[in-house]
């Protein structure tokens, strides 16, 4: 049981303000902070401070003692390897849209790559490794996202509300096509327009959504949303591709699971993010970066509808854990009001976000955590008892490995 020290990743989306007060340091930061990374990832593995003081990379202690860290149960899956990284995620602007992939589409995308020879830190891969990268987040602030294809019925009713000349042939072949087969013929063709069609349509597309605005329609929200991705990204054919896409809103503790093949972009807010230890990530827009199309139309899934808003299963008074069927992860929190004992088999991180805790394992060892602050327990301390300290209540995130 151990304090861990965080790497903070300086996107230029990031947040100045968010995470730099959650740690306690300087507010405004000096630059966009963006994400704070918990776990062992290689491109900034935590670091481990040890009775003595003295730090190690997460990263060295479970190569050299998968077994001792990780439990028998994770180790034998997952060899030295973390499956999870969980990081608090600050967006004050727009990330990327974009989708991962399954396991098996990951694997064979891998394999491709490698065998093009394509260098593992070309601008045009798409796979940086073998692996699934299902997602989770959940609110510490409000938190807007896009994710999941809307419902046809209601993407045709936001687009015949615009009433732009230049759509109307797009918005009658989901008319004539109200299914995950429409929705994906008309993405399909929204984002491989051609320059020229494009630069007709999405203008129009814009000042329809300027005027819905003004009139304070019913879809104001998303229309709000297409303008301030279009004018951040003038010209990107994801600003299109944004208007099939559920409007997300999420209040404190409620979170959303984003599974394989899920497209999505994160708007701004702050959040606790859980994920499977990869890197492969399929760009659609809303970036200068390398977009493969033909490769991100392998990997999406079409399925429609709302998406399911995840308020956590109280498993024991004040410990909700939010389920999903990734195996490489599980989220909890904890809003403590007094003592609570939890137990793992496998290793866990913890995160401190309101209050401050002091947590104590099964020798009596005692370790406190102020709000900000992290800490990692490995498989041999399975069992731990968390209480308040010096306040009435707490906050603590939990990330464990899931199961099958």
């Amino acid at each position: 049981m151990d304090l861990l020290h965080n790497a903070v990743r300086p996107y230029a989306w990031g947040s100045r303000t968010a995470i730099a007060e959650l740690l306690g340091k300087e507010v405004p930061a000096p630059h966009p902070e963006a994400e704070l990374w918990m776990g062992a990832h290689p491109g900034d593995p935590s670091r481990v401070v040890g009775a003595d003081g003295v730090e190690r990379s997460l990263l060295d202690l479970l190569t050299e003692n998968p077994d001792g860290q990780l439990g028998q149960r994770v180790a034998q899956r997952w060899g030295s390897r973390l499956p999870f990284l969980i990081k608090v995620l600050a967006a004050e602007e727009a990330l990327s849209l974009q989708a991962h992939p399954s396991a098996a589409q990951a694997a064979e995308g891998f394999a491709a790559e490698e065998k093009r020879l394509v260098p593992l830190d070309s601008p045009i891969r798409n796979y940086k490794d073998p692996a699934a990268k299902p997602e989770l987040v959940c609110a510490l602030t409000e938190f807007h996202a896009l994710a999941g294809f809307r419902d046809p019925a209601r993407t045709v009713a936001l687009l015949r509300s615009l009433d732009a000349p230049a759509l109307a042939p797009y918005t009658e072949m989901l008319v004539a096509q109200p299914d995950s087969s429409g929705l994906r013929a008309l993405f399909t063709m929204l984002i491989t327009l051609p320059q020229t069609s494009l630069s007709v349509l999405l203008p129009q597309v814009l000042d329809a959504c300027v005027l819905h605005v003004k009139e304070h329609g019913e879809f104001d929200l998303e229309c709000r949303t297409i303008l301030e991705l279009g004018e951040s990204y003038p010209g990107d054919a994801g600003v299109l591709a944004a208007l099939l896409l559920n409007r997300i809103v999420l209040q404190p503790g409620e979170a959303i699971h984003l599974p394989a093949g899920n497209l999505h972009a994160y708007l701004r807010g702050t959040g606790i993010e859980i994920l499977a230890n990869s890197d492969n990530v399929l760009r659609c827009g809303l970036t200068p970066k390398h977009v493969d199309v033909p490769e991100l139309l392998r990997v999406l899934d079409f399925t429609c509808g709302d998406m399911e808003v995840l308020l956590g299963e109280e498993v024991q008074p004040g410990v909700r854990v939010y389920r999903t069927p990734a195996p490489e992860f599980e989220l909890s929190r904890l809003d403590l009001t007094g003592e609570t004992r939890v137990d793992h088999e496998g290793p866990q991180i913890m995160i401190c976000t309101a209050g401050a805790v002091v947590l104590t394992n099964a020798r009596g060892e005692e370790l406190r955590l102020a709000r900000g602050e992290s800490v990692w327990l490995p498989a041999s301390d399975p069992a731990v008892v968390i209480r308040p300290d010096g306040v009435d209540s707490a906050e603590l995130f939990r990330a464990t490995a899931g199961t099958d």
